[in-house]
C-alpha cells in the first residue's frame, strides 16, 4: 500500500489534465474575497524532479507536460504555477497538487495535506516548509472526514489515490458520499486512470448516480509506454465551480490538438 512513488509518473498527460483544472478551479475560488480550505487527501512530494533518475526512467514527462505545455495560453493559471516553481527550484522542476494549491491560494486560506508513505511524507514536509500547510503522515479518507466540515466552510478537495489497491474502486464512492454529506457545499474532485481493463467504470457509475450535480472530464492519449494499460484520465467534480465545464472543454481541444 505504501509503495507508489509518482516521481516515476510526474509530469505525464494524467498530471497536465489534473493541475490544468485544479488550477482553473483555484483560480475561480480566489476570485472572491473570502477564505478558503483546501484538503488533499493524497499528496505526494509536492515537487518533482524531472531530470531525477526516477522520471528519466520512464520518461512519461517527454509525451505529457513537455508536448503539452506548449498548447496552454501563457495566461493560463497552471501555466503560471509552472513557471513560478521553475523560477524558484530550476527548469527541471515540476509542482505536485500541492504546490499548484499552494502557489494559488493566499494567506486567509487553509491548507491540509495528507501522505502515509514516509519518504513521500518527508520530501512534502521540505517542500512546503515555506507555506502555511498543515502537513498530516494520516490515512487521508480519514483526515477529510475528521476536517469536514471545515473552517472555513468554502473550499475544495483534490482526491488523488494511486490505484494500486484494488478495494479503492470500491471504497471511493462510499468515501465521497461520506464526505458529501458532512461538507454539501465542498467542490470534490477525483482523479482517476482510464484503464484497458473497464477498472474504472462500476466506481463512475455509482458516483455519478450519488453526486447528480457533477462534472465528469476524461481525456485520452497514447500508453506512456509498451504495455501501459492506461490510455486516458479522468477528473469527476463534485459542485463543480462556475466556468470549469467551459475549461474542461478547453482542455479537451488542448489534447486533441495535432
Amino acid at each position: 500500500m505504501l509503495s507508489y512513488q509518482h516521481i516515476y509518473h510526474a509530469g505525464n498527460p494524467a498530471d497536465v489534465q489534473k493541475h490544468a483544472l485544479l488550477a482553473s478551479a483555484l483560480q475561480y475560488l480566489v476570485g472572491k474575497d473570502k477564505p478558503l480550505t483546501y484538503i488533499e487527501t493524497h499528496a505526494g512530494r509536492g515537487l518533482y524532479d524531472l531530470g531525477s533518475d526516477e522520471a528519466l526512467k520512464t520518461g512519461e514527462a517527454a509525451g505529457g507536460i513537455s508536448v503539452l505545455e506548449r498548447r496552454l495560453p501563457a495566461d493560463h493559471p497552471y501555466r503560471q504555477r509552472l513557471n513560478a516553481v521553475r523560477g524558484r527550484w530550476g527548469e527541471m522542476a515540476y509542482p505536485g497538487s500541492p504546490l499548484v494549491a499552494a502557489l494559488s491560494l493566499r494567506d486567509m486560506d487553509n491548507i491540509h495535506l495528507a501522505e502515509l508513505h514516509p519518504q513521500e511524507h518527508v520530501a512534502l514536509t521540505g517542500a512546503m516548509a515555506d507555506f502555511p500547510a498543515h502537513i498530516y503522515k494520516r490515512d487521508g479518507f480519514d483526515l477529510a472526514l475528521a476536517l469536514t466540515p471545515p473552517t472555513p466552510r468554502r473550499g475544495l478537495l483534490l482526491c488523488d489515490p494511486s490505484y494500486e489497491v484494488k478495494e479503492d474502486y470500491q471504497n471511493i464512492p462510499k468515501h465521497f458520499a461520506a464526505i458529501a454529506r458532512k461538507w454539501n457545499v465542498g467542490i470534490l474532485m477525483l482523479w482517476y486512470p482510464i484503464l484497458t481493463s473497464g477498472a474504472h467504470r462500476e466506481m463512475l457509475d455509482r458516483l455519478e448516480q450519488t453526486h447528480p450535480d457533477h462534472l465528469r472530464h476524461e481525456v485520452r492519449f497514447p500508453p506512456v509506454r509498451p504495455g501501459h494499460r492506461m490510455i486516458g484520465s479522468g477528473m469527476f467534480v463534485v459542485n463543480p465551480p462556475w466556468g470549469l465545464t467551459e475549461a474542461a472543454a478547453d482542455l479537451s481541444k488542448l489534447f486533441k490538438a495535432p
